[in-house]
C-alpha cells in the first residue's frame, strides 16, 4: 500500500533505524565527507585533553541518522521541514537507535502534512537528539 496522508494515523510508529556501534573509523569517514575535521571527533589525545574519554560523534552525523529514519519512511522530496535539538554527546561504542512517531496531521499552504516526532537514543535510553519533521503526503 502506498504511503498517503489518509493511510497514516497519529500515533503510528516508523520502522526504527538501529545503527552499529559508533567507531572511530565511522567518525573519520564522516569528517572527510562533511569536511568537519574538528579534532574532538578524530583525535583521541585532543578529546582526552578536553575531558572526554574518547572522540565523540559529530552532531550533524546524529542529525543525518534521524534524516535517514524519515527518508526511509517517505521520499526525501516530501520533506518540508526538519528541526532537531541536541541533548547529549554520542560516544564511541554506543549503539544508537532512531525512532519516529506520527504526531500530527495538518494542512498548510495547500499541502497535507504529517509531523513526525523523532529521537535518537543509546541502548540505555539516553536521548541524544530529538526533533520533528514535516512531510507532505499525497
Amino acid at each position: 500500500m502506498a504511503l498517503t496522508y489518509d493511510s497514516v494515523s497519529v500515533g503510528e510508529e516508523l520502522p526504527p533505524v538501529v545503527l552499529p556501534p559508533v567507531t572511530r573509523a565511522m567518525l573519520a569517514l564522516y569528517a572527510d565527507a562533511s569536511s568537519d575535521h574538528n579534532p574532538i571527533h578524530v583525535d583521541v589525545d585532543f578529546a582526552r585533553a578536553a575531558g572526554m574519554p574518547d572522540v565523540v560523534a559529530h552532531g550533524m552525523l546524529s542529525m543525518a541518522w534521524l534524516a535517514r529514519l524519515v527518508t526511509n519512511w517517505a521520499p526525501q522530496q516530501n520533506l518540508r521541514e526538519f528541526r532537531v535539538r541536541f541533548s547529549a554527546i554520542t560516544h564511541v561504542g554506543e549503539r544508537i537507535v532512531c525512532r519516529g512517531r506520527v504526531a500530527e496531521k495538518v494542512e498548510r499552504d495547500r499541502e497535507r502534512l504529517v509531523r513526525i516526532d523523532v529521537t535518537s537514543a543509546n541502548e540505555a535510553g539516553e536521548v541524544k537528539v530529538s526533533g520533528d519533521a514535516y512531510l507532505a503526503l499525497p
